[in-house]
């Protein structure tokens, strides 16, 4: 796993373009501070072969799309190691296709490698408004004591595999009213979502909060 962390596995059709306004990241910008200030987002020599981990995402109108063109900003591939981001740091992705394991993007940079993941959540709920993807491995070890909702350990991540578990998680658990899910076959993976930016990041930090109290 550590190996091919921040590896894109997906079809990227992408092309070079603008960055989006700072005013249009600067909530999500706020996020990802807070949750590098608390190693949720970040790099470590020592984890993950070295790699940079974590990214976020946020929906951008219009948002009654239809679920494979809802688009989203997304940071960018291997911005985890960076402090702060600046609007050249975003993608936006324009088209998620689990079923064609692709996406369509543009922007200064390319997407991060779960860019699927993001849009597979996306895809099943229309109101739901932001995506992060965390690394806790406090919060990862002690899903099963806090009830959170698992994907299935041998689905990989950034793959279309894990966009059904996406599905699946929504269909046959609770995942939609705790808004927070672990990656069984992703060490240390963790995301999370919501109606609103503040509520995913709420609903992230309750937990990881909850893990590092036990």
């Amino acid at each position: 796993m550590a190996k091919q962390e921040g590896v894109i596995k997906f079809d990227l059709v992408y092309t070079p373009g603008p960055a989006l306004p700072a005013e249009t990241l600067a909530e999500l910008n706020g996020w990802r501070d807070a949750l590098y200030a608390r190693r949720l987002i970040g790099q470590d020599p020592a984890r993950y072969g070295g790699y940079g981990y974590g990214n976020l995402s946020c929906r951008l109108a219009p948002f009654d799309a239809p679920p494979s063109a809802r688009r989203f900003a997304i940071s960018g591939t291997q911005t985890g190691h960076l402090a702060a981001l600046g609007p050249e740091h975003y993608a936006l992705v324009l088209a998620c296709e689990p079923e064609h394991n692709r996406i369509v993007a543009t922007g200064p940079i390319r997407p991060s490698s779960e860019s699927l993941t993001h849009g597979a959540v996306y895809a099943i709920d229309a109101a739901l408004r932001c995506v992060l993807h965390a690394h806790s491995p406090e919060l990862w070890q002690q899903a099963a004591q806090l009830h959170l909702p698992i994907t299935d350990p041998a689905v990989p991540y950034g793959s279309p595999e894990m966009a059904a578990e996406v599905r699946r998680l929504f269909a046959e658990t609770a995942v939609a009213e705790r808004r927070v899910f672990v990656m069984g076959g992703h060490e240390d993976g963790i995301i999370a979502f919501g109606p609103t930016i503040a509520a995913a990041g709420d609903a992230l930090l309750a937990a990881w909060t909850m893990a590092h109290a036990g």
